[in-house]
C-alpha cells in the first residue's frame, strides 16, 4: 500500500558546510582523578526540628575527596579560571569487585564467569553524579553544575576493567574529564 503525504514538503535548500559536525574533542579543559569510595547524594532523612541529613554516610567523605582532588588538579593549571559556558563531562566511577566475584585458591585473581559484567547495584549512578557535580561546584571548577549540558563517557565499572576501559581506575574512585563546548566552524563554499 502506498502512503500519500498530507501536505507538500519543499525540498530543503543547501545546508551550510559545517566542520566537525561530530566534534573531535580536543584535550579536556580539566582532568580530575579522585581516589576513594564514591558516595551517592540523594535521599535525606528528617532527624527532628526541621533538620535533614543525608541518608548515605558515604556522601560526605566522597565529596571531600572530590573537592580535594579537584582543587589540586585546578592548581596545576597556571591561571585556571572557573569553567564557564556549556560543558561536556565524562564521569567514570570505579568500584572494587566483591570477593564472591573472584575465584578461589590459585584463581583468586580471576573473575568468575558467573560474575556480573558491570556493577548494577546500589549506589545509583544518578546519585553518584549528583554528589560529584556538587562537589566540583564547591571546589570552584565551575560556577554551577547547570553548565553541564552533555555527558560523554558516563558509568560504573569494576576496577578489574582497569587498562581495558578508558578512565577505569585500579582502585575505587572516579575519573572526571571536562570540556568546553565550542560552536562548530561554518565553512564558506
Amino acid at each position: 500500500m502506498e502512503t500519500v503525504p498530507l501536505f507538500e514538503v519543499a525540498a530543503p535548500g543547501p545546508a551550510p558546510v559545517v566542520e566537525d559536525v561530530a566534534p573531535q574533542w580536543p584535550a579536556p579543559a580539566l582532568v580530575v582523578v579522585v581516589r576513594g569510595l564514591p558516595g551517592p547524594q540523594g535521599s535525606k532523612r528528617h532527624v527532628g526540628n526541621g533538620v535533614m541529613i543525608e541518608s548515605s554516610a558515604k556522601v560526605k567523605p566522597w565529596r571531600a575527596d572530590v573537592v580535594s582532588a579537584a582543587v589540586e588538579a585546578r592548581e596545576k593549571i597556571e591561571g585556571f579560571a572557573k569553567l564557564s559556558g556549556p560543558l561536556r563531562v565524562d564521569l567514570v566511577f570505579s568500584f572494587d569487585r566483591p570477593k564472591g566475584h573472584m575465584g578461589s585458591g590459585r584463581n583468586a585473581t580471576v573473575v568468575r564467569p558467573s560474575a556480573p559484567l558491570r556493577p548494577h547495584v546500589k549506589p545509583d549512578l544518578s546519585k553518584l553524579v549528583r554528589s560529584t557535580e556538587d562537589a566540583l561546584t564547591t571546589a570552584g571548577v565551575y560556577q554551577d553544575d547547570a553548565l553541564i549540558v552533555e555527558y560523554g563517557q558516563l558509568g560504573k565499572w569494576y576496577t578489574t576493567d582497569h587498562g581495558l576501559v578508558d578512565g577505569v581506575l585500579d582502585g575505587p574512585g572516579c575519573t572526571i574529564r571536562l570540556w568546553r563546548i565550542e560552536r562548530p566552524k561554518v565553512v564558506d563554499e
